[in-house]
């Protein structure tokens, strides 16, 4: 008789400027789900705007688990004015310190760390933390870390690194975000 090997959790990161790293990470989080994983998904960054997933994910439970804990794009460019960068500062790291609680506290079989990697860019996350986390993180769970822009270090940590390579995008031809296609 084989001995049946235990899963080994990865470590997922979906990258890149093109549109598809979160709705990547809930295609993960759905066959999960599917599969009886529990799964405990944090937003970094996005609002607390009404979107698809927030609705879709709540249909879930109990298997999966859903926070928002940004206060919104940190991008100038998208930026609320009237939320002070403390307010973003603040926020996310207790984002990070919950989702640090989350991964150490074997709960879960999958965590979706949503947008992690825009907080690392906008120097909200220190890197070195991630890092710590991933080397920290139970062997069975599943970390998925999605953003524009990983950083060498953290592609190195990764099990599974895919980059969105914009070809052609909507906006770019004057369409403006749909609902249930960009939120």
């Amino acid at each position: 008789m084989v001995a049946r090997k235990e899963p080994q959790g990865l470590v997922i990161v979906y990258t890149g400027n093109g549109k598809g790293k979160t709705t990547a990470a809930l295609g993960l989080i759905l066959r999960a789900a599917g599969n009886g994983l529990r799964v405990f998904v944090l937003q970094f960054i996005k609002g607390q705007w009404k979107t698809g997933e927030s609705q879709t994910l709540k249909l879930l439970a109990p298997n999966v688990e859903h926070v928002r804990m940004g206060r919104g794009f940190t991008i100038e460019r998208l930026r609320d004015p009237r939320i002070p960068m403390e307010e973003h500062e603040t926020a996310a790291a207790a984002a990070f310190a919950h989702a640090a609680e989350v991964v150490r506290s074997g709960a879960y079989d999958m965590v979706v760390l949503d947008e992690l990697l825009g907080s690392i860019k906008a120097d909200l996350v220190q890197l070195d933390d991630v890092l710590q986390l991933i080397r920290d993180k139970p062997p069975r769970l599943h970390l998925v870390l999605t953003g524009r822009g990983a950083p060498q270090p953290l592609i190195d940590a990764a099990d599974l690194v895919t980059e969105m390579t914009p070809v052609k995008h909507p906006y770019e031809q004057g369409i403006k975000a749909q609902r249930g296609i960009e939120f």
